[in-house]
């Protein structure tokens, strides 16, 4: 596998910045002691100091995942996103911030032009109606990783996440269904030059909001790793 792709530079600063990196790099982990995990480095904000992929993984608790009883408004989205005055929800306000041409914005935030990168298959798409805005973990697969039930703000707070870069990623409409609610054992970008970044990119946003994975994931995950050796993790836990 190659290393990454990057996301697009963002045209208007309203949500949180793409990832930009030199490897893969996702928001995610902490020291590469267990034992010191509490004493990790910390840059800006809580973020750790960055962790090989395999170190990361190894943070993720392992468990069986239990879908019974998981309905997608569980989670409530979009809401009115971080700013609230500007006539653009979360998911407008996430599309806008990754385009790599900005587009006109008109009343009632409805955008003409402009262009994305669309990370899942290198495509670039010049029309927002093409885009969806991806939650990189689904929701779907949130619920199955939940080690004890959210409340409803805190499932409402992953589903509007724009405090990391990682959480949300506009993309493709046809990559994103492709993609459903599949987990990198069931599903890989048709890129295969993003796979280390989508793979640091999982991780950081399990581990940020402090999600688990079952023993088929991890394995697909630690496949990743041993095809990633430079591949890094950082992440910024969720409040």
């Amino acid at each position: 596998m190659k290393n990454l792709v990057l996301r697009g530079l963002p045209a208007l600063a309203l949500c949180a910045l793409p990832l930009l990196a030199t490897t893969p790099v996702a928001h995610a982990a902490s020291s590469t002691d267990p034992a010191s995990a509490g004493a990790a480095a910390a840059g800006p904000a809580g973020v750790r100091a960055p962790l090989p992929l395999f170190e990361a993984i190894d943070r993720l608790p392992v468990a069986a995942e239990h879908r019974e009883g998981y309905k997608r408004d569980l989670y409530k989205h979009w809401n009115k996103g971080l700013n609230a005055g500007d006539g653009c929800d979360t998911r407008k306000e996430v599309i806008l911030a990754e385009a790599v041409g900005a587009p006109q914005v008109t009343a009632g935030c409805k955008l003409t032009g402009g262009s994305w990168h669309s990370a899942y298959d290198n495509v670039v798409v010049t029309d927002a109606a093409r885009l969806d805005v991806d939650h990189f973990v689904p929701l779907a697969e949130v619920y199955d990783s939940e080690q004890t039930p959210w409340s409803a703000a805190r499932r409402e707070a992953y589903a509007n996440d724009q405090a990391s870069p990682d959480t949300l990623i506009a993309v493709s409409a046809a990559s994103n269904r492709s993609k459903s609610d599949k987990d990198p054992a069931e599903w890989l970008p048709s890129d295969g030059s993003y796979h280390c970044t989508y793979a640091a990119t999982w991780v950081g946003t399990k581990l940020r909001w402090d999600l688990a994975v079952d023993e088929n994931e991890r394995q697909a995950l630690l496949g990743f790793a041993e095809d990633c050796p430079t591949t890094t993790v950082v992440y910024e836990p969720a409040p």
